[in-house]
């Protein structure tokens, strides 16, 4: 069993950024994927950022270029470096491990948003 655990959300201007914390209460190093999905109101859940066997990264398209995920498996965090904020990316964030592809661990979400 792993539990994670967010932090880093907040209120934040467009254009802004924030980096949000994953920690994980057991090692993560070998993981087969770690990521982050947020989900809006009334919308489902969607993947943002992944790392796949550790090498491969995905980003959906809507912030390719604006945000990046990255690991320190010394300390068993996943990073989300979120910048160029806009209002649409406001949402409860959520950091995802997946120790095997059959196994999911969620943490309990953070808000972010995005707003003047």
């Amino acid at each position: 069993q792993v539990q994670l655990v967010e932090s880093g959300g907040g209120l934040v201007q467009p254009g802004g950024s924030l980096r949000l914390s994953c920690a994980a209460s057991g090692s993560i190093f070998s993981s087969y994927a770690l990521g982050w999905f947020r989900q809006a109101p009334g919308k489902p859940r969607e993947l943002v950022a992944s790392i796949i066997s550790g090498v491969r990264l995905n980003y959906a398209d809507s912030v390719k270029g604006r945000f990046a995920i990255s690991i320190d498996n010394a300390k068993n965090t996943v990073y989300l470096q979120m910048s160029s904020l806009k209002p649409e990316d406001t949402a409860v964030y959520y950091c995802n491990v997946k120790p095997t592809p059959n196994v999911n661990y969620w943490g309990q979400g953070t808000q972010v948003t995005v707003s003047s």
